[in-house]
C-alpha cells in the first residue's frame, strides 16, 4: 500500500468475503462436477446393461446378485430396475447440474456487486477530490 492511501476496511473486508466465499463455491463446483461425471458413467453401465440384457434370447436364466447370493429373475424385472435406476440417475444429474449454475450465477453476482461497490467507492473518492479543489 502506498503512504497516504487510507484503507476502506469494509471494501478489504467485502473482498476477503468474496475470496473465502469464491474458494469455497469453487470446491462445491468441483465436488458436483465429480459426481455428475461419476453418475454419468453409472447411466453409461445401465445403458449397456439393459442393452445387453434385451438382446439375450429367450429362455435364458438370469441371476441378480443380491447380497451375498444370487436370485433367478426374469429378464423383464430386470429391464425395470435398470430403467428405473436410469431415471433415478438422470434426476439426480439434472439436479446437480442445477445446483452447480446456481452456485455460478451466486458467485458472479458477488462479484459483481463487489465490482459496483468498487466502482461506487472510486466516483465517491473522484468527487470529493473534486469538490476539495473547488474549495
Amino acid at each position: 500500500m502506498a503512504k497516504g492511501v487510507p484503507v476502506d476496511l469494509e471494501l478489504k473486508r467485502a473482498f476477503g468475503e468474496l475470496h473465502e466465499k469464491m474458494i469455497e463455491t469453487t470446491k462445491k463446483i468441483h465436488s458436483l462436477d465429480t459426481q455428475i461425471v461419476v453418475f454419468k458413467r453409472q447411466l453409461e453401465i445401465a445403458e449397456l446393461s439393459e442393452h445387453e440384457i434385451c438382446n439375450l434370447p429367450r429362455g435364458v436364466k438370469i441371476y441378480e446378485g443380491v447380497a451375498r447370493m444370487f436370485l433367478l429373475t426374469e429378464p423383464h424385472d430386470i429391464v425395470r430396475d435398470i430403467k428405473c435406476r436410469q431415471f433415478k440417475l438422470n434426476d439426480r444429474i439434472t439436479e446437480f447440474t442445477n445446483h452447480k449454475k446456481f452456485l455460478e450465477m451466486n458467485l458472479r453476482d458477488s462479484t459483481n456487486n463487489l465490482r459496483e461497490m468498487v466502482q461506487h467507492r472510486k466516483e465517491l473518492s473522484e468527487f470529493e477530490a473534486q469538490g476539495h479543489k473547488a474549495n
